[in-house]
């Protein structure tokens, strides 16, 4: 080779070089393939993409670059390379630092933990990376603690307690002084908040707080329930007594500047136990033999004004909480339950959309703005249901909210048929436009008057619930379309597309049943998941591939960055018809008014922010919700101990195997080591746990009778033992 050409493949060499560094060194945290660096660099030459992956190789071989996963590069990590992440703190005590755009989790042991606890924002140290090896760190400082509180139990002492915290991924106790115990009693359940953690103190100091009662008392836990979420089971006493110096009255002078729709055919469909109802449906024929339908929604906004402390209480809940007993609401009853309720007879003030429909539910005209109604009529899903199914007007007493039965007019009956014939027609284009259709089942409990559970039933989702779904949806939808394509400032609520790994995972499970899912295209993964939770319906393997599916999928939010709604098929999606018990629906209704008003748009990191915070607070409600459900079906299996019970294999890990009892979906676990007739072991690839002698196997998805051993209504766990297979076990 001539000296020239030497030359310029030295210089080409040195360039590429200096390519992958720039590359891996603007992201340290992050892995890529040669691809993805030959595409930030421009490179598209097949012999510049050989010399590139050439000098990869190169690199890697001096230990100047490390190969993160196979076929990935990373900068090589100095001896002080440091980062920010979240604590994920697992059963064992170990925690891996979640650290945003790293591809790897930063693995920590507990002796190298430093005080940080679960969820806790933290700087964590990375050690040099050994090949082969995970990364691991050691955290050197908390920058922000997840929780200041937990619901512990106190042990206390002669001159100082211990409260020992129900949380499992709180490691350590907490050590609370005499005086700082609120005369708590030993053995008493408390809410503690979190003090300082000396150097040289085994645990950290703390004040309890709260004296939530005596551990399992009903009261009790339910309390204790909302206190390890940080979630109020009651109103401040100066917002309570805000609200109820509200004017609340109806005025002709504010009607005024509404659209007056008080005279058209209104009414209200709900649960039949539902004391707050925020969505109104109206009907009228009109002229050209079109129908107008109107969507009218409490007009929150209404009372509740910016920078009050209403308002700051509302924002900091930013939503109701529905436990099996109980609603924890957003709003205090004065409006929750009275003065935006949209009860029957009453003059109301809304916030409504309104729509001219031809009868194949085609949309001609859209209107938005505050309206004043007057609902004629307070219907329960099962009321509406019998007017669907029979067209009678007559609702019989057996069904009956009223407590007799009664007969409703003839309009009323036409508007509920017509409403469920448009709702069937925009269901199916839903579902053709490659929405995913989740009727999961929804577990309750009759309870008596000391709210004990009685029996167990399933909330099943008929026509009439699904008239008003497509109503609301179409509302939220067409609000939203409205303001984001004139590209303004506004709250979303966004669905990302599911994830591939989860997909692949939940194609691996359900093939145990004889089920696949399409995973090639958007269109056919669509339609095979709908045609998945169409075919499971009645199955054994219904709840377990429902919560799968839905485990698959990315999780709903707030944002102001609009990306679309995966899981209903929709460019644009918000809330806008549940004020009452959503604040973003509140913003929503302030937004959509202000640009009505012709207002400038306001700057969106502040609206971001109420987003995140509303989205946090969801998901903190929907974990209460669920621990709520977890603790009644605990207490309902407890006078249910002597019971043989048919169940489904929902869960295989390490430590044991989780079963689903068919006829009341509650789940348990039976441990490994409660299994007596072999050693058993985890077998991961195939979801199942397998006997080392007798090779026996129980595998997600098996039928097999289990009993119950044991209930513990603090610690919230179920054990069962288990009896075996279906198909081994007699039941005489």
């Amino acid at each position: 080779m001539s000296k020239k050409k030497k030359r310029a493949s030295s210089q080409r060499k040195n360039e590429i070089t200096k390519g992958i560094f720039t590359v891996l060194e603007k992201e340290p945290s992050k892995s890529f393939n040669y691809k993805q660096i030959a595409s930030k660099l421009g490179i598209t030459e097949t012999k510049d993409r050989n010399d590139l992956i050439k000098r990869l190789g190169q690199l890697k071989a001096s230990d100047r670059i490390v190969e993160a996963d196979r076929g990935k590069y990373q900068k090589k990590p100095s001896l002080y390379t440091y980062f920010t992440g979240k604590v994920d703190l697992t059963t064992s005590g170990n925690a891996y630092i979640v650290v945003e755009d790293m591809d790897n989790d930063i693995f920590v042991p507990y002796n190298r933990l430093n005080k940080a606890f679960h969820g806790d924002m933290v700087e964590v140290f990375l050690k040099p990376r050994r090949k082969g090896k995970k990364p691991e760190g050691e955290i050197s400082k908390v920058l922000e603690r997840k929780k200041n509180s937990y619901v512990g139990i106190v042990d206390k002492q002669k001159t100082f307690a211990f409260i020992r915290p129900s949380d499992p991924k709180m490691y350590t106790d907490i050590f609370v002084p005499l005086e700082k115990l609120k005369k708590a009693e030993n053995g008493d359940k408390v809410l503690v908040n979190l003090g300082d953690w000396p150097a040289d103190a085994d645990s950290p100091y703390g004040e309890v707080t709260q004296i939530l009662g005596k551990p399992g008392e009903h009261d009790t836990e339910i309390h204790s329930i909302l206190a390890e979420y940080g979630l109020p089971h009651e109103f401040p006493y100066e917002v309570e007594q805000f609200a109820q110096t509200l004017d609340t009255s109806i005025k002709e002078s504010e009607i005024a500047k509404r659209r007056d729709m008080r005279e058209v055919l209104t009414f209200t469909i709900d649960p039949k136990d539902a004391k707050d109802f925020d969505d109104a449906l109206s009907f009228q024929k009109l002229e050209n033999g079109n129908y107008e339908i109107g969507i009218h929604i409490a007009d929150v906004s209404h009372y509740v004004q910016p920078d009050t402390i209403l308002e700051d209480e509302a924002y900091e809940r930013a939503t109701s909480v529905y436990l099996v007993d109980r609603v924890v609401p957003m709003l205090p009853e004065v409006l929750s339950n009275n003065a935006c309720s949209l009860r029957p007879n009453e003059e109301k003030y809304t916030f409504s959309a309104i729509f001219e429909m031809d009868e194949k539910a085609n949309l001609i005209n859209q209107w938005f703005g505050r309206t004043a109604i007057n609902s004629n009529e307070r219907f329960a899903y099962e009321e509406a249901q019998h007017i669907i199914e029979t067209g009678e007007a007559t609702i019989p007493k057996e069904i009956s909210i009223r407590g007799g039965s009664y007969t409703v007019s003839h309009d009323i009956v036409e508007a509920t048929l017509t409403f469920d014939k448009l709702a069937k027609i925009m269901r199916k284009q839903r579902m053709d436009d490659g929405a995913i259709s989740f009727d999961k089942i929804e577990v309750r409990f009759n309870l008596n008057d000391k709210n004990e559970p009685e029996g167990v039933y399933f909330k099943e989702a008929k026509d009439a619930n699904k008239l008003i779904e497509e109503f609301m949806l179409l509302a939220n939808k067409k609000v939203a379309e409205f303001i984001g394509k004139q590209k303004k400032t506004f709250v979303y609520r966004i669905h990302d597309e599911p994830d591939e790994e989860k997909l692949m995972a939940l194609n691996g499970v359900i093939s145990r049943f004889g089920h696949s899912i399409n995973l090639k295209d958007k269109k056919g993964l669509n339609s095979s998941l709908n045609k998945l939770l169409q075919d499971v319906k009645g199955k054994k393997e219904q709840n377990l591939v429902d919560t799968l599916t839905i485990r698959s999928m990315s999780k709903a939010i707030y944002t102001t960055e609009n990306i679309g709604h995966y899981g209903l098929g929709f460019e644009y999606y918000s809330h806008f018809t549940s004020p009452i018990r959503r604040y973003p629906d509140v913003m929503v209704h302030r937004l959509l008014q202000h640009y009505l008003d012709g207002g400038k748009q306001p700057k969106a990191p502040v609206y971001e922010e109420k987003c995140k915070h509303s989205s946090d607070m969801e998901l903190l409600a929907a974990n209460a919700e669920r621990d709520s459900v977890k603790y009644m079906q605990i207490k309902f299996m407890e006078d249910h101990k002597d019971q043989k019970f048919l169940g489904v294999i929902s869960g295989v890990t390490e430590w044991g195997i989780y079963v689903e009892i068919i006829e009341n979906k509650c789940e348990g676990m039976v441990r490994i080591r409660d299994i007596k007739d072999d050693y058993y072991v985890f077998d991961e690839r195939q979801f199942a746990i397998v006997g080392e002698r007798r090779k026996r196997m129980y595998q997600l998805g098996d039928e097999v009778y289990v009993m119950v051993k044991n209930t513990d209504l603090i610690k919230r766990h179920l054990d069962f033992s288990l009896l075996g297979k279906r198909e081994n076990v007699t039941l005489e």
